[in-house]
């Protein structure tokens, strides 16, 4: 079980949860929900220990997995293969080195026979628990849960090095499923997964026997996998009993409620202070009155205070400016070929752009995706092949991983570095279009979550003023509002758009000009019958 107890987390002047307690018991599906920066990953941090909270106390029981939103490299893990990496997670692995080493033993004793009997007792007895425990079953379950969020053979045989961000988010998932525990605390699980592997990881947490505390903006998991919510909001923690849908519909309710309740007690405040009104007189008769009224009056303020209706967070709505005209033809991608380690990524990808596109790279995780739209900025070198840009031609990146953003450096100097003639105060006015207002703005970038993040980068090149973009799973880590707010600017642009994305939905709102099919490196129309293959890879 996971117990929260008064639990408050400030960054600098915010405030981000204040006294925040509850409790994930075993078969609990909680759904911890919020607009971006609310808090919800800084949350998760703080009960996995990883953030330190300014007060309370945090239980997380004798077992529990964590899923970071962000992958962590660790050097000495880079050359193992992705197999022998997952199934190091099963928790019987233990049981089957302590089984081998009592094997061992029996060999041992092969000149004395009572210690031999001794060592062949033990062993029986613990090949007895390891069997009824399911230990000779840990490669199928290591087999049947890494397919199941989409890793392959080719990956289950590759060395993590070798795989993208995307991939090593599945390798990491599939540890924590493989592992389990007492509590799941999970951030964004379905991020880079497709419709099986969403629909494997929902099913895996309905029916899983352990508590799970979940951040997502995956609509259809929050209602399908998930029944009850926490709500954070302004630094409080609201539960509701239900999915997600039903969380809306409540919250709606007890905003109404609150409002209603607000009118009653703004009404009966001012009946108050009307009488108060009357007792003016100086004697001491009155001032008792007087001081009696205002003790009413002040313990009704701050009832009122808690029930007025909540201030709604505002939303996040920009567009990007008109950029510089570029050429007929924006960007020429001539034979483009990428290997890793003597293995062919992709090979002779070719492709004309023309001002004004929108080109979808589409593929299965793996296919090279991330790594083409890295060899056409430069950031990978290509083995060989041209990428040629066109007449007055400004690329912009936005990279998944968020490399781009320092985690020491304040929100603030990111937009100065990205638009440094910009005056600061038009800087925070565009990070205010994106909901990073106030304090947010000499924040370090570091302490921001996944979707902060994304809207600092999304920022940073509106103020670029460049004419391609180059996206790379730009909803990864929005909410619903932010990912409109996205889709709005992206359909008005006048620039062009290289896109890469697994959310079918925004994708078909875009309307692409244009299809890479990668690894091969096929060139099609969009067209919606394409939707069923994109939401497989």
């Amino acid at each position: 079980m996971l117990i929260v107890d008064d639990l408050t987390i400030e960054i600098g002047a915010r405030t981000l949860v204040r006294e925040a307690t509850f409790r994930v018991a075993s078969g609990d599906k909680v759904a911890l929900v919020g607009r971006n920066g609310a808090g919800k990953t800084t949350m998760l941090k703080a009960i996995a220990g990883e953030f330190d909270r300014n007060s309370g106390t945090v239980d997380l029981g004798e077992s529990y997995g964590w899923l970071r939103q962000e992958v962590r490299n660790n050097k000495e893990d880079a050359s193992r293969d992705t197999y022998d990496y997952i199934r190091e997670a099963h928790p019987l692995v233990e049981d089957e080195l302590k089984l081998e080493s009592l094997h061992t033993d029996i060999d041992k004793y092969v000149d004395d026979l009572d210690e031999q009997m001794k060592a062949v007792s033990k062993y029986s007895h613990a090949e007895e628990e390891f069997r009824h425990a399911g230990g000779y079953e840990i490669n199928s379950d290591v087999e049947r849960i890494s397919h199941g969020v989409g890793i392959d053979e080719e990956m289950l045989l590759s060395p993590l090095s070798n795989l993208s961000g995307g991939q090593r988010r599945k390798v990491e998932l599939a540890r924590l499923l493989l592992k389990g525990g007492e509590v799941l605390i999970l951030d964004e699980p379905t991020n880079h997964l497709d419709v099986d592997a969403k629909k494997f990881v929902m099913d895996f947490l309905s029916e899983t026997q352990a508590g799970v505390l979940v951040v997502s903006h995956d609509i259809e998991l929050m209602d399908k996998a998930l029944t009850r919510v926490l709500a954070l909001e302004d630094g409080r923690l609201e539960q509701y009993s239900g999915n997600y849908s039903h969380y809306l519909k409540e919250r709606d309710e007890r905003e109404e409620m609150r409002a209603r309740q607000a009118a009653v007690l703004a009404k009966e405040v001012g009946r108050l202070s009307d009488t108060k009104a009357k007792f003016a007189k100086a004697n001491a008769s009155h001032a008792s009155k007087r001081a009696a009224l205002q003790r009413r009056i002040d313990a009704l303020a701050t009832l009122l205070h808690e029930k007025a209706p909540k201030v709604k967070a505002r939303e996040v709505s920009f567009t990007f400016p008109p950029p510089i005209r570029a050429g007929d033809i924006a960007l020429r991608i001539e034979d483009v070929t990428k290997k890793f380690d003597n293995k062919e990524i992709f090979s002779a990808v070719s492709l004309i752009v023309e001002r004004g596109d929108c080109v979808l790279i589409s593929g299965k995780n793996g296919a090279g995706k991330t790594t083409l739209l890295r060899c056409i900025m430069d950031i990978y070198k290509r083995d060989s092949g041209n990428v040629k840009p066109g007449a007055n031609v400004t690329l912009g990146f936005y990279a998944q991983e968020h490399e781009d953003i320092k985690a020491n450096q304040s929100v603030l100097s990111h937009m100065v570095n990205a638009s440094p003639k910009m005056a600061q105060a038009e800087l925070r006015s565009v990070l205010g279009h994106f909901g990073l207002y106030g304090d947010v703005a000499e924040q370090e970038a570091g302490t921001l979550s996944g979707g902060e993040k994304t809207k600092l980068s999304l920022a940073r090149l509106m103020v670029s003023k460049s004419n391609v973009l180059l996206l790379d799973e730009p909803t990864n880590n929005l909410d619903p509002s932010s990912i409109e707010a996205l889709l709005g600017a992206l359909q008005t642009y006048e620039g062009t758009i290289i896109l890469v994305s697994h959310d079918t939905d925004f994708v078909t709102q875009l309307a692409p000009t244009k299809v890479v099919h990668l690894p091969d490196g096929l060139v099609s129309h969009f067209t919606p019958e394409m939707l069923v293959s994109i939401a497989e890879t």
